[in-house]
């Protein structure tokens, strides 16, 4: 996903490369975590905990992260950030390694992995526009999107799954490796990002950044409608390992290789996503994405009990995915003065992903009551009820 992009210049190679590398490793990561806390509980509550874990820091630190980002240049707390996550994802590997460490350090380093991750996450979208014109944000961000799905989702799960076959620490010491690869690459990006006045406290920092959201009907409407999105989808996939095996019947290999199919919509959905948005525009290509993606999990929980009819209906879900984070993403990046953009951002994605933890629980739980097909049933019917209602507020796109 690093081949030439014309126009695009040194520094977004730079940076879709380093995305490329550490989004491999991720998908490693996430699928070889399940599996290792599998190999310790076969409760629903406790291995959807680690989702809970992993994402509450965009609950608890999304704000303060943003604000921080603001104040440096994005290149320098990217990098920091994933030097961090090398030394604790390595730390993770060690104890799997030797047989070390339970549940509660799995659930500590998901925490930590997912703190680092805000700052990085941040730092990185900062950097896009940056390092893109704001003509091509589109096929920059499409590209991006396209490497987040081939490497993370749909080679690193079955990557990380078949090394967990052969040894419980590799996927981990591989993840490791990615992110300090990662980081070599972003510091070697010369462009700079705007920084917000240090005379500023950084609780009032995050004020403007949170009241700036507030007042945009249309992007606050977008960032509500993304929680929900999160709150859905983390609410089915929490207890997917358990799914995978319980329900469609697979081993540790063909839970990361199905892991791997649902990304396939993805790629094509990031693909084709500039010239989607280009010709149906970002309002209704929005609004395909906010009914079809429902409707595909609805199907998932009520009908697919094989492989080939989980993987196909996945499909449908990531393209939708795919093509709401393209179009939505380039809105805010060329709406957002750069000086507010990391605050902005933050506000959006603590409302956004700090969904996540919650709908993991309620994953957990509903899975616990009313088995594991059910969780795909009620994350369907939430999205429905959130497009349906965002509907007013989405004409507002121009």
């Amino acid at each position: 996903m690093t081949a030439a992009e014309p126009g695009l210049g040194r520094d977004w190679h730079l940076l879709i490369s380093a995305g490329t590398v550490s989004m491999l490793g991720d998908g490693a990561f996430l699928a070889a975590l399940p599996l290792l806390a599998a190999t310790m509980t076969h409760d629903p509550g406790v291995i959807a905990g680690i989702t809970v874990w992993g994402s509450l820091p965009w609950l608890l630190a999304a704000l303060p992260m943003g604000a921080f980002a603001d104040r440096y240049d994005a290149r320098r707390t990217a990098t920091a950030a994933q030097v961090v996550q090398a030394a604790l994802v390595a730390l993770l590997a060690g104890a799997a390694t030797v047989g070390a460490g339970g549940i509660t350090l799995v659930y500590a380093v998901a925490f930590a992995v997912g703190l680092a991750e805000t700052l990085a996450h941040i730092s990185l979208q900062k950097l896009v526009p940056a390092v893109v014109p704001a003509a091509r944000l589109e096929a920059a961000n499409g590209r991006q999107h396209a490497a987040l799905f081939s490497s993370r989702q749909f080679v690193g799960p079955p990557l990380g799954a078949l090394l967990f076959t052969v040894a419980v620490g590799l996927p981990f010491w591989v993840d490791a490796f990615t992110f300090a690869v990662s980081a070599v690459l972003v510091w070697r990006i010369r462009a700079t990002t705007p920084v917000t006045r240090r005379e500023t406290s950084l609780l009032a920092g995050i004020g403007e950044g949170v009241r700036w959201l507030a007042g945009n009907r249309l992007l606050r409407t977008l960032a509500l409608l993304s929680g929900v999105a999160n709150l859905a989808n983390f609410l089915a996939m929490a207890t997917f390992v358990l799914f995978a095996k319980q329900v469609l019947g697979l081993d540790d290999i063909g839970y990361g290789v199905v892991l791997g199919l649902m990304a396939v919509g993805g790629i094509t959905g990031a693909l084709i996503s500039g010239r989607a948005v280009g010709w149906a525009g970002g309002r209704r290509t929005v609004t395909f994405t906010l009914f079809a993606t429902p409707l595909a999990m609805l199907a998932v929980g009520l009908f697919a009990r094989d492989v080939v009819t989980v993987a196909a209906l996945a499909f449908v879900t990531s393209f939708g995915a795919a093509l709401w984070n393209v179009a939505a993403g380039s809105l805010r990046q060329r709406t957002v003065p750069g000086a507010l953009l990391g605050r902005v951002s933050s506000a959006g994605l603590m409302v956004t992903w700090g969904a996540q933890p919650l709908g993991a629980y309620l994953g957990g739980l509903t899975a616990t009551w009313w088995g594991l097909s059910a969780v795909w049933v009620v994350a369907a019917l939430l999205r429905l009820l959130a497009a349906t209602a965002a509907l007013p507020a989405l004409r507002e796109w121009r």
